[in-house]
């Protein structure tokens, strides 16, 4: 009798992409086992691969959980594919085209009832073909010949883009689930758009068509049965797949019904142990918490509700829209008794525990809300700081472009929302400069703008600011060292509080008229400020002209004009 165990070596393990561990792989009667080779195991650190066993990084795979093996062309030679009964895929890359004979060998001695099938790649080029499930992963046929896979456990969303058209995006992988993205990572496909037409009867399922019959993409209708677009059959079938629709497992809590102010609309939010889940009525979201980069929670201006602003990288896509920021807003007094699962598996228990979450919250549900998210992402919630306005509120009304919104300073930085959402941090702030602000009696503007010199990146404008803000805004920007500059000379730190005629004598330079005017576009405003400053628009200065006779521009002579004379004419 042979070896009782076929061995072969230098073979990686991916199963999870981007994971470069080598080791060896022994085939046996018990079943199929690799363990990684001598230092080649911290590259698995924090990997979650089904069945395998830290921290020596064995993957034992049994017997009786085999249910189907294939031997396919991939990029490291030749790989082998294998189906579990649990629904689990794993791929071991690596070997060489002389292996195949003696893996086949070895499948058919040890493994009853499971033979090493070929896989066989199509390589036509085709954008046309059939799809269909093996495993987690979505397989695109062409003559019943695969061309690509994608993986489902990287989607992140899926929507009908229109009619016949559904949209898949992906979730990049992370690297060991330590929340940091690959470094040196080549280009990710994000996005990729299937055109499905015709119908499809209802009952059937596009991963179960194998033939042409199975599905009615010729428009007609089934005797028996009714229909439904095929490519609402397929993004059903990919929603599941991908376990986008409705919650499966143990949750641990669920926030049904949210207001959502971007992306608009009410969302229902269940949060795992290692992700959370926005449910809407045409978007479904799978957010990893890793993706969260900062949580906020502020209060509008008329005191009545709260925002709980939550920063995401990457952000959450509907079609080419980027949201880079969830802004969910809750009613202040709205308070709801909610009970959280805390058994949930034992990531979540892990997490609820070190976050010290109770089992029972009876309070505000912005509050609640806050400190889930911020227990589970483990991030720190920013409120807003010690900023007060001129009416005591956190923020002050401002816009930014065309859109109307509340501007935040806090602590480290300014943000503003709801839409579009941006935290601006001190540190990339060059400087800010004060624009349309004068204390002068005669300057009858009600508000002033803000403008925001970046380091290295665009510029920030806000507009129409009450200027009654002005006092707390110039206190807050001292003190947090913020360089404030002047709207004449924006290389000078200035301050407008007091200012009148007697600081003339304080300026580096004398201003006249002529430079003045020739300050840019706030050039104007500025010289009627300093005229009225200087005491020039008195009342006795601005009573009419007795011997002014108005007339309209058209009575005034021009030299282009054919009827034009000159005074020297009109004594000849």
């Amino acid at each position: 009798m042979g070896d009782s165990r076929v061995p072969f070596s230098d073979i990686y393990l991916a199963t999870e992409p981007y994971v470069k561990s080598v080791g060896q792989v022994r085939i046996g009667a018990s079943g199929i086992g690799w363990k990684a080779a001598e230092g080649e195991a911290e590259a698995l650190q924090g990997v979650n691969i089904p069945g395998l066993s830290m921290p020596a990084g064995m993957l034992a795979l049994q017997r009786e959980d085999l249910r189907r093996l294939q031997w396919q062309r991939v990029a490291r030679g030749y790989g082998l594919r294998i189906y579990t009964k649990s629904g689990t895929l794993h791929k071991l890359d690596g070997f060489t085209a002389d292996d195949y004979e003696q893996l086949r060998d070895a499948v058919k001695r040890f493994f009853s009832g499971l033979t090493l099938e070929v896989r066989d790649i199509s390589f036509k080029g085709w954008n046309w073909g059939k799809t269909d499930f093996e495993g987690s992963d979505m397989s695109f046929r062409v003559e019943n010949r695969p061309m690509f896979d994608l993986p489902m456990a990287y989607v992140s969303n899926t929507n009908l883009a229109n009619k016949n058209e559904v949209s898949v995006e992906f979730q990049p992988p992370r690297v060991a689930g330590k929340g940091t993205k690959r470094k040196n990572a080549p280009d990710e496909l994000v996005e990729v758009r299937f055109y499905v037409p015709g119908t499809i009867a209802t009952g059937a399922t596009i991963p179960a068509a194998k033939d042409d019959e199975d599905m009615s993409v010729d428009g007609e209708k089934s005797d028996n049965d009714d229909e439904v677009s095929a490519a609402s059959a397929f993004h059903e079938a990919i929603k599941n797949a991908a376990d986008l629709g409705q919650v499966s497992g143990d949750s641990i809590v669920q926030f049904p019904e949210i207001l959502c102010l971007t992306p608009r609309g009410r969302y229902g939010i269940d949060m795992f142990s290692n992700f959370l889940r926005l449910r809407g009525k045409t978007y479904d979201y799978k957010i990893p918490y890793d993706n969260v980069q900062r949580l906020f929670l502020v209060s509008k201006p008329d005191e009545l509700h709260m925002m709980f602003i939550v920063g995401l990288n990457p952000p959450i896509r509907q079609g080419q829209t980027r949201y880079p920021y969830l802004v969910l807003q809750f009613v202040r007094d709205e308070e709801v008794a909610v009970d959280l699962n805390l058994e949930a598996d034992e990531d979540a228990k892990r997490k609820t525990e070190a976050a010290k979450l109770r089992r029972h919250y009876d309070e505000p549900l912005y509050r609640i809300v806050a400190t889930v998210f911020k227990a589970m992402t483990d991030k720190k919630l920013i409120e807003g700081g010690g900023f007060g306005g001129y009416h005591g509120s956190q923020g002050i009304k401002a816009s930014l472009k065309a859109n109307e919104g509340t501007l935040y300073p806090l602590d480290k930085g300014f943000l503003f929302a709801p839409k579009p959402a941006h935290y601006i941090p001190h540190s990339e702030i060059a400087s800010i400069v004060f624009s349309r602000v004068d204390a002068s009696s005669s300057n009858k503007m009600r508000t002033f703008d803000l403008k925001f010199n970046m380091h290295g990146a665009l510029d920030y404008q806000f507009v129409s600011i009450n200027r009654e803000e002005h006092t707390s805004l110039e206190e807050y920007m001292t003190k947090h060292g913020i360089k404030m500059l002047s709207e004449l000379n924006e290389t000078t730190s200035v301050s407008y509080k007091g200012m009148d005629a007697d600081d003339d004598d304080e300026s580096d330079e004398d201003v006249t008229p002529a430079t003045l005017l020739g300050a840019g576009g706030g050039g104007a405003a500025a010289l009627n400020a300093s005229v009225g400053a200087m005491g020039l628009n008195s009342d006795e200065d601005e009573s009419e002209d007795e011997d002014f006779v108005a007339g309209s521009e058209s009575d005034v002579p021009e030299e282009y004009d054919e009827n034009y004379e000159s005074p020297d004419d009109a004594e000849e």
